[in-house]
């Protein structure tokens, strides 16, 4: 579990990216909330709400500014002390739980169930968000239900799933339900230009490349490694011709993509090692006390999970931008008047065109969503997995 941080902006709004309509129903929320004292609330103001949207719509960044908008004696100016703590992930009233491991276990709700019992430090709320609502246990949903019921006078309870059935149906029933939707290519352009400062070229490529992602399209706009990885992803429709193209670019992109997990998880494994050696008082040569042993092979289990789905998660991603092509093809082949997400790359997918059909792309589109499935939900082998979808991917009798 860690506590995130998110930038400041001009308001707790600016990191909402194409919700105009969540932030009119949560500004509206907050001020109904202003007086903080848990007993009187205005129309609009509950104590425990649900924040579903598909991935990258910015779930969490809803929650916690909504957060800031609670703990503001303004509704959120983002300018003042507690916006600022809200939005760093310092305050003392605001708890924002994430986890990088495959479930969130019935003690850490324990434990958030207990402190949402107590009265905050502050004058307002106890505000405790659950990112990831959608990986609680069976256990630790029924911890939780009782609590997000009837939650404490000053208590607000915050949870993030995809979607609604993610959650359990006696949870979200007691929820209020707030729906991001996939943010569109012109308000992702303008948020990249106005907060990361890149031309509008970069920023309109990033936009579409990550489907309305935004942490995908941040990352898109910045760095030239992401850049060229996606390229060489989005490469392989127009280069499988025979077997061995697939099984090379099965065993390419498994290991472009756990290259990539590695460099993501290594500094925060480091990190936590470090804490845990420090915690115990463990020097290099030292001795070590008898309960480091059973907390080190906790750590490095946990680890090894978060590595796991890390390195899956990227794959997962490449998937869709690998999607993306096959369905610019179907674009194209109809005649539909809408934009390619990969307009840079229209000769390759107006090639696509001339040797395939929509129907055969469409079929396409199942394999890799099949290896989706396969990946995340039944934890198949991943180089298994991409062999056998690349195969899938090669033209009529191009298997040879």
């Amino acid at each position: 579990m860690s506590v995130a941080a998110t930038s400041v902006g001009r308001s707790v709004w600016d990191n909402l990216v194409g919700q105009r309509h969540i932030i009119s129903t949560l500004q509206t929320a907050a001020a109904a909330a202003t007086d903080g004292s848990g007993r009187r609330f205005g129309k609009g103001m509950t104590q425990s709400w649900l924040f579903t949207g598909p991935p990258g719509s910015g779930r969490s960044n809803a929650a916690i500014a909504f957060a800031a908008a609670l703990q503001c004696p303004n509704g959120g100016c983002g300018q003042c002390h507690e916006c600022h703590t809200v939005l760093a992930g310092s305050h003392a009233d605001v708890n924002l739980v994430r986890t990088e491991k495959l479930t969130l276990g019935v003690t850490e709700i324990r434990d958030l169930v207990r402190q949402s019992a107590l009265s905050p430090a502050g004058s307002r709320w106890q505000i405790l968000i659950i990112e990831d609502a959608d990986r609680l246990t069976e256990q630790a949903n029924n911890a939780l239900l009782k609590a997000v019921e009837e939650p404490g006078a000053r208590t607000v309870w915050m949870l993030c799933a995809p979607t609604v059935e993610d959650v359990l149906p006696t949870i979200r029933s007691r929820c209020r339900l707030v729906t991001l939707t996939t943010p569109t290519t012109p308000d992702v352009t303008a948020f990249l230009q106005r907060t990361l400062g890149v031309d509008e070229a970069r920023a309109a490529y990033a936009a579409r490349a990550s489907q309305g992602h935004i942490g995908r399209a941040k990352a898109l706009a910045r760095d030239d490694d992401t850049r060229r990885r996606r390229e060489q992803v989005v490469a392989y429709p127009t280069r499988l011709t025979t077997l061995a193209d697939a099984l090379r670019a099965a065993g390419e992109l498994a290991a472009v993509s756990k290259e990539e997990a590695d460099a993501v998880t290594a500094d925060l494994d480091a990190k936590e090692k470090a804490d845990l050696d420090a915690g115990y008082g463990v020097v290099d040569r030292g001795r070590r006390p008898r309960e480091y042993g059973p907390a080190l092979a906790v750590l490095e289990k946990d680890q090894k999970r978060r590595a796991t789905r890390r390195h899956r998660d990227v794959i997962d991603r490449g998937l869709m931008d690998l999607v993306s092509i096959y369905r610019d093809a179907i674009t194209l082949a109809a005649g539909a008047p809408v934009g390619l997400v990969n307009e840079e790359h229209r000769h390759e997918i107006e090639r696509l065109v001339e040797s395939s059909t929509p129907e055969l792309n469409l079929q396409r589109i199942g394999a890799i969503f099949e290896a989706r499935e396969q990946l995340l939900e039944f934890n198949v082998q991943p180089q298994l997995v991409l062999e056998a979808m690349m195969v899938a991917l090669l033209p009529p009798g191009g298997d040879q």
